[in-house]
């Protein structure tokens, strides 16, 4: 047996009794686990994209505003009212008083502008954040508690862009004294709960903040509170329910299908399912390789496709069918797509004949110059990819299209394989409830623009939208644009995204937020 140096065992008798130690500190004290399903690259919200973040940020930072979570609806978050120019160029806001970040900084409208410059600044490298704010063009402090927020052009997706945690609102002075990279392990914001701890792939810890009385209207202290959050890393879906089920974790999202479907009978495990707004599961079809450079032939694999097979199995009918490049749960997705595409593999079949293919050898496929009628689809790690191609390999089968599956270990190779061109579909989607998200993906140059169109109708409409700021119009807009995606064939929508947590019966009254991935832990209470 290997023994440890005498200085070795003080320091670890020492790190024990610690009064920093949050595990120490927080046992008997209204403290839960709640389990993250993916280990980020940063923590940093004016940095990083991932969404996961934001499980654990929503609870550290006020937003200006804030969206209702069951209307939707802006209301009013460290903003207590704002007003819009006619032009839609400037958004004046008046700023809640007496509100102070978790080092004692007074929150006021230098710190608002403090805050977007250091988020549209080069030298932050932004990778979500920035884009959020669309065309920023400064912000304007006329006094202690107003701000003027200044854009380019008109952007109707702006109070949705400031209602997102990347946006939440941090310490100038925390700022200033952890520049750069140091600045994730010491956040500071004004929120329900104070940041104390990020370790790496290990662990994060929050705990409540006694001085908070400045949240949204939807805020509401319970008499049991969660005192505090200990974040733990569950990459591995296997390990969650068994992780719940042992008490190592009090809350875990992205349950699989399979074991949520045990949890729907009761017991001291509840299933809460919060539905996800943005892009649905989909498969995007590049329009630049055969034979998916041929719209007969998207169309065909689109009938092709038993999306209810697909929810049943996979999903355990947890998952509505999806029917559009929108999530039902997504603001202006279109109710009369629905039923478009209905599955018929005849209809499949006549299409793909329609255009000239035959099976000549009679080996089950449609024939192709070399071999053949065959699609490349990627596969990256991550969710359900894996099982939803392998059943649309069986699938297309049937249509007679040949399917052969490349495996991507990562999101890096993914995105090089994709700069190469070499696949006809890519299972790829982005979270959001207002869908200017959806430039990206269909503006002619866009950053994600997977299917490789260019299309002067869709750009017209795309920007439009964007620039719109009058519900009803931007609804007809995205309608329009919704239908010609659809018309052009360029996704298989496949099924709306439903994050089924598992939360233990301890924890009561635990909700989502209008985004459906981030928890209202603020309102939630323990059994005593």
């Amino acid at each position: 047996m290997q023994r440890l140096p005498l200085i070795a065992v003080i320091v670890l008798m020492l790190a024990a009794c610690s009064p920093q130690s949050p595990v120490s500190q927080s046992a008997g004290s209204g403290r839960i686990v709640y389990g993250l399903t993916l280990s980020p690259s940063g923590f940093d919200p004016h940095v990083h994209q991932s969404s996961e973040i934001g499980i654990v940020l929503r609870q550290v930072y006020d937003t200006l505003v804030y969206r209702q979570p069951d209307t939707g609806q802006f209301v009013a978050g460290l903003a207590s009212e704002w007003t819009i120019s006619p032009d839609g160029l400037v958004y004046e806001f008046r700023l809640k008083q007496g509100v102070r970040f978790h080092d004692g900084t007074p929150f006021n409208a230098q710190a608002v502008a403090d805050n977007l410059a250091r988020i549209t600044s080069p030298a932050t490298r932004s990778q979500q954040a920035v884009l959020l704010l669309g065309p920023y063009a400064g912000t304007e402090v006329v006094d202690e508690f107003t701000v003027r927020i200044l854009l380019a052009e008109p952007y109707g997706p702006f109070l949705d862009a400031l209602s997102q945690f990347y946006l939440g609102m941090a310490s100038p002075s925390a700022l200033a004294q952890f520049a750069g990279e140091r600045y994730q392990f010491n956040q500071v914001g004004t929120g329900p709960y104070r940041f104390v701890e990020y370790i790496p792939d290990n662990r994060v810890v929050i705990r409540r903040n006694p001085d908070y009385a400045w949240g949204p209207d939807f805020y509401s202290a319970p008499a049991n509170p969660i005192n505090e959050v200990e974040f733990r890393f569950f990459t591995d879906p296997a390990t969650r329910l068994t992780a719940l089920e042992s008490g190592d974790a009090d809350v875990m999202g992205e349950i699989p299908p399979v074991d949520a479907r045990a949890l729907t009978g009761g017991g001291q495990i509840q299933l809460i399912p919060a539905a996800v707004g943005g892009q649905p599961e989909q498969f995007i079809m590049n329009t630049e390789r055969f034979p998916t450079d041929n719209v007969i032939v998207r169309r065909a694999l689109i009938y092709g496709t038993n999306r209810q097979a697909i929810s049943d199995l996979i999903f355990q009918g947890f998952s509505a069918v999806a029917w559009s490049p929108l999530a039902a749960r997504t603001q202006f997705s279109s109710r009369e797509l629905r039923g478009v595409y209905g599955t018929d593999v005849q209809q499949a079949r006549a299409l793909l004949a329609s255009i000239g293919y035959a099976d000549a050898d009679q080996n089950g496929y449609f024939d192709a110059e070399g071999g053949d009628l065959e699609v490349v689809i990627l596969v990256p790690p991550w969710g359900e990819n894996r099982q939803i191609t392998q059943l649309l390999q069986d699938q297309w089968r049937s249509v007679g299209i040949r399917v052969t599956l490349r495996t991507v270990p990562d999101f890096a190779t993914l995105l090089e394989e994709v700069a190469n061109g070499d696949y006809n579909l890519i299972p790829f989607n982005t979270y959001g409830l207002d869908p200017a998200f959806l430039n990206s993906y269909y503006v002619t140059g866009g950053t994600r623009n997977f299917a490789r169109v260019s299309s002067p109708d869709l750009d017209n409409q795309l920007a439009e939208a964007q620039r719109q700021l009058d519900p009803a119009a931007r609804a007809a807009l995205y309608g329009n644009v919704q239908r010609l995606i659809m018309e052009q064939a360029l996704i298989v929508p496949i099924r709306d995204r439903v994050n089924l947590n598992g939360v233990s019966a301890r924890v009561q009254n635990l909700r989502f937020d209008a985004f459906g991935w981030y928890p209202v832990l603020y309102n939630a209470s323990l059994v005593p």
